[in-house]
């Protein structure tokens, strides 16, 4: 099994309808950003403020005076690794699994930066829009191809910018509608589940996908930048009910507290009914959230791993205290945004950007953190309570 998550970068070649509130139809954020394909978005990293990496971007690394403007020495920014990142892992991928031969690939979302789907949800479910269609071949299916791919279902879920980022009307059903358009997109639902039978060893394994971006779904007025229901960008006309999502800004909070405490019952009760030897959740936001409710999921129904991203770095939280011993993965730092430090001299440099690789039996599963470079940085295991 691979884990990625947060891959998806900026697609140059896209031209989008014009929409109400959104005040771009290029998703271009620095020189050269224009190029068909996918550009690492730049965000922000400590004592380098967004527009300070946009310029890294810019200049190539070439550090400026002004410390509003500039790009800066503290921005850390490598050329070669920031502005290829997503390419790097993804060659990464595509090398060791022509070796390790994944049967399927666990994506903790972020699927494309920046703000998901450029088009506004409410599509028919049967209908793939020509921007959809150009963003999936550009930023995965002529990505992450080749042996040991090819065909290899990808188990996935949305993250907050997949939502839209800063509002919630981003085409975020298309990616749902792709899993009939494709033979490996497997998203049938923002939160579902998959078993996976091994009948060759004689075990199985319950997934549940479930949607964690309650954690940036917050009162209209609060981080217009970082709220997937801030009034700042989104439209006052925005309405999601047709796709099933949030019916309009006003009610936009309450929706996704409301979904995600349908979540936390359907999936207490799916995993007390689970029958699986192997019981593991993927979702988006990253290893901290809702520490107890996770804990008590791994003391009181046996949940044995939990798969995430958010942030940008890849972590191997091995049998952690915070969660009650449940041992749980960041996979945050598939190179579609720049990484939470520089991937260059400093000391988690070299877990910035990466995926997993995880190799499951009865008895084991076996983590292995992967960098950009195809290191084995870190190594993880956690073992069967034997049912």
């Amino acid at each position: 099994i691979f884990a990625i998550g947060d891959w998806g970068g900026m697609d140059g070649g896209v031209v989008t309808d014009e929409r109400p509130k959104k005040e771009y139809r290029r998703i271009i954020q620095y020189s050269g950003g224009d190029a068909p394909g996918p550009h690492v978005m730049a965000r922000s990293r400590a004592g380098c403020k967004f527009p300070n990496l946009v310029e890294c971007f810019n200049t190539k690394g070439k550090v400026g005076p002004d410390p509003s403007s500039s790009c800066l020495a503290t921005c850390g920014w490598t050329e070669g690794i920031d502005d290829q990142a997503q390419f790097l892992v993804a060659n990464q991928v595509k090398r060791r699994a022509a070796i390790s031969k994944p049967q399927y690939v666990l994506n903790v979302g972020d699927n494309f930066y920046w703000g998901g789907i450029e088009t506004d949800c409410g599509l028919p479910m049967g209908q793939i829009s020509s921007v959809a269609r150009q963003q999936f071949d550009d930023v995965f299916e002529g990505i992450y191809s080749g042996p040991g791919l090819d065909g290899k279902p990808w188990l996935s879920v949305l993250g907050n910018h997949d939502w839209g980022g800063r509002y919630f009307n981003s085409g975020w059903d298309q990616q749902i509608a792709y899993t009939w358009a494709s033979n490996r997109w497997v998203m049938p639902a923002a939160y579902w589940s998959q078993r996976v039978e091994y009948p060759d060893q004689g075990f199985s394994a319950d997934i549940f996908m479930i949607d964690s971006n309650v954690y940036d779904a917050r009162d209209p007025d609060e981080d217009p930048e970082h709220n997937i229901c801030g009034a700042l960008h989104s439209p006052d006309t925005a309405n999601c009910s047709a796709a099933g999502g949030p019916p309009s800004l006003s009610q936009c909070k309450e929706w996704f507290e409301k979904f995600w405490q349908r979540q936390q019952t359907w999936l207490e009760g799916k995993l007390q009914q689970s029958t699986a030897n192997w019981k593991i959740v993927v979702t988006h936001f990253p290893c901290g959230h809702a520490s107890s409710w996770y804990a008590g999921l791994h003391r009181r129904f046996g949940l044995d791993l939990l798969v995430t991203g958010h942030r940008h770095d890849q972590e191997l939280w091995a049998h952690s205290p915070q969660l009650g011993g449940l041992t749980c993965i960041v996979t945050g730092g598939g190179g579609g945004i720049t990484s939470e430090v520089s991937p260059k001299g400093h000391a988690t440099s070299n877990s910035q950007y990466g995926f997993f690789d995880i190799a499951i039996s009865k008895q084991q599963i076996r983590l292995e953190l992967v960098n950009q470079e195809g290191d084995i940085v870190k190594k993880g295991t956690v073992y069967s309570r034997g049912r």
